[in-house]
């Protein structure tokens, strides 16, 4: 399966948008492939603003959200790969969604696991019946 990140965070994005509210994400400034504007690093992670308002360009792919912003008015080109992001929420009510540390999603082409048995006997056989409908008077 494809990883689930990049859908939850353009779904929770568009949630807090739409609920009028300001989206940031908190990144880990440490992951390979992170461009943010380094001053602003504390203990190793940056929140940033994703709000519309506060973004240009923004896109919210597969692999990476990219946009540009001002920071101390200054224009910054940022690039934060998705494994990187730690999380997505509302300034205003502080609701989101906090991806644990270390969550990144499993490659896929690295899952050696077997596919799952079919189901034997009469459970089996019962599982392939059709369902029946009735009218109820």
């Amino acid at each position: 399966m494809k990883p689930r990140r990049p859908y939850l965070l353009r779904a929770l994005h568009e949630w807090i948008t739409d609920s009028g509210e300001t989206p940031h994400i908190v990144v880990d400034a440490s992951v390979e492939g992170v461009v943010v504007p380094r001053p602003y690093v504390k203990e190793g992670k940056i929140v940033l603003n994703v709000g519309f308002n506060a973004t240009q360009a923004m896109q919210i792919g597969n692999d990476a959200i990219s946009f540009e912003a001002r920071f101390g008015g200054a224009s910054f080109a940022v690039y934060v790969p998705v494994r990187a992001v730690l999380g997505i929420y509302s300034r205003e009510t502080g609701q989101g969604m906090i991806f644990p540390e270390g969550d990144a999603d499993p490659d896929p082409t690295t899952d050696k696991s077997p596919p799952p048995a079919p189901a034997s006997g009469k459970a089996g056989e019962k599982a392939s019946k059709r369902p029946k409908l009735q009218v109820v008077k």
